[in-house]
């Protein structure tokens, strides 16, 4: 794999990033009212679509009320995670000053903390996008997604752990902050979790006592019927962010980088970083809004913080600069890139596929494989 300093000259490196800028900032000046219109009938369909989810379970008892309430209920589910909860907790919305939009207010349905996500998310894995032994979202502390993390018996199950991971995304989420492998190698305290962990329970708690406890009795003699519904339609949301977020870091030719080659980089390199380390999935408008604008994860590494509404219109543009400059524009449909991510799953569970780079470390405790 070509390395970063091998792709450009450093001056077209400079003007790359001169042009990216001079498009974001064109893009920030033009965000008005239809910006703020836009979030807020996100915001009232996905309000509508979840009471229409209860009212249905209400009557569960006919298969097809249950369904469509199970139906209504995703779908509220997948909106609040991905196009509402995601893009304003990224601060999106923060120059509107609306104390409903403000990133640092905002809580999704989800059983991870806000404020933890917040920091592993926006902050690590948007820094260090897909540096090794940095970016704690390659493989998440549990999956072998790239050659260069050193293979153990344990990465046997990659395929396996996946589809765990998958079925229960919003918990790896949640755990993820845990940093639960950093703690088995000696890096990190149990000591050093109890305020994330407070956060984790009091969350959790309340997501599981709204989800399985409180609606299913308001029910009544259908509370079973009802934790059924409430339980699928967290695993559809469950299933599709999983897809959508791996889709766009995973598939083959996303590439990874070590410390040693993004040290000290400049804007246009972490410009460079971001198209080079991130890939998007084609689709109409419906499947993009359902995706939170994800599938154009290459315009989102990109400019995080800009409404993901915009990233459709300034898509052809960014391509346009990779192919000006000679760089790969990763893109493709949902089930070519899903099916790209799988078969890394799998080639990577293997002990002999592996090319680790100078300088990249990555490695799970030999502890915690032979547990």
């Amino acid at each position: 794999m070509t390395g970063l300093q091998d792709r450009l000259t450093p001056e077209q490196v400079d003007e790359f990033g001169r042009e990216l800028d001079a498009l974001r900032q064109r893009i920030v000046d033009d965000l008005g009212q239809e910006d703020v219109d836009y979030i807020h009938n996100v915001i009232k369909t996905q309000r509508g679509l979840e009471v229409a989810g209860r009212a249905l379970l209400f009557a569960g008892f006919f298969p097809p009320a249950w369904l469509a309430g199970v139906g209504a209920l995703s779908l509220a589910k997948v909106l609040d995670n991905m196009e509402i909860g995601h893009n304003v907790m990224h601060g999106q919305y923060d120059w509107t000053r609306d104390p409903a939009l403000s990133s640092q207010r905002f809580e999704w349905d989800n059983v991870a903390p806000a404020e933890n996500w917040r920091h592993s998310h926006n902050y690590i894995h948007h820094t260090y996008t897909n540096i090794l032994d940095k970016d704690r979202d390659i493989g998440y502390g549990v999956l072998r997604m790239d050659p260069a993390q050193k293979w153990h018996p344990y990465y046997l199950g990659n395929p396996a752990y996946a589809v765990a991971l998958a079925v229960f995304f919003q918990w790896g989420v949640m755990l993820h902050d845990l940093e639960f492998d950093r703690i088995v190698k000696g890096e990190r305290k149990w000591s050093d979790t109890t305020e994330v962990v407070r956060k984790m329970v009091k969350k959790a708690s309340r997501q599981v006592g709204k989800d399985y406890l409180l609606f299913p009795l308001l029910t009544g003699p259908l509370a079973p019927l009802t934790f059924a519904g409430n339980a699928t339609a967290n695993l559809v949301r469950n299933l599709w962010s999983f897809s959508i977020i791996f889709c766009g870091h995973f598939p083959a030719d996303v590439e990874s980088f070590t410390e040693e080659e993004t040290e000290n980089e400049s804007r246009g390199q972490w410009y460079l970083r971001q198209i080079l380390g991130s890939a998007n999935i084609t689709g109409g408008p419906l499947f993009h809004v359902m995706s939170g604008n994800l599938s154009h994860q290459i315009e989102h590494h990109l400019f995080p913080d800009i409404p993901a509404r915009r990233y459709p219109e300034i898509a052809g543009e960014v391509r346009a600069l990779c192919e000006k400059y000679g760089l790969p524009y990763n893109t493709g449909p949902l089930h070519k890139q899903l099916w790209s991510v799988a078969k890394k799953l799998v080639k990577l569970a293997l002990p002999w596929n592996g090319a680790p780079r100078e300088g990249a470390t990555v490695e799970r405790d030999q502890e915690l494989r032979a547990a």
